[in-house]
């Protein structure tokens, strides 16, 4: 089982870092992947990606289109084989991500929610 502790500050770690190697170590080869930025960010009019070279694609655009990006961690909420982040985001918006983990403890189902 994941350590969803550790996971979380990884995750947030890897993001403020802007690492994209270190942020896609954290999701599974075969991923769901929804959020409204990915309509926002033209990656498709659905808004949810099914493999990982899109979303590394998403995020790389994320990474370029936001410099100064920095998530600040809220709230933990850990259930089942899945979590939910709860963190301040790009532009001071906040975000809520529900992130379940396959049995390698990766990433394979995300939704993304923002104020």
């Amino acid at each position: 089982m994941t350590d969803m502790q550790q996971f979380s500050s990884e995750w947030i770690e890897a993001w403020n870092d802007h690492d994209i190697e270190k942020i896609l170590s954290h999701y599974a080869e075969e991923i769901e992947f929804y959020s409204p930025i990915i309509k926002q960010l033209g990656t498709n009019t659905e808004g949810v990606i099914k493999d990982k070279n899109t979303l590394r694609d998403y995020f790389t655009k994320a990474l370029a289109l936001y410099p100064d990006l920095f998530f600040s961690l809220h709230e933990i909420l850990i259930g089942t084989e899945s979590l939910i982040l709860y963190y301040t985001s790009v532009n001071n918006k906040k975000s809520a991500e529900f992130m379940q983990f396959d049995k390698e403890g990766k990433i394979n189902f995300v939704r993304a929610h923002y104020n």
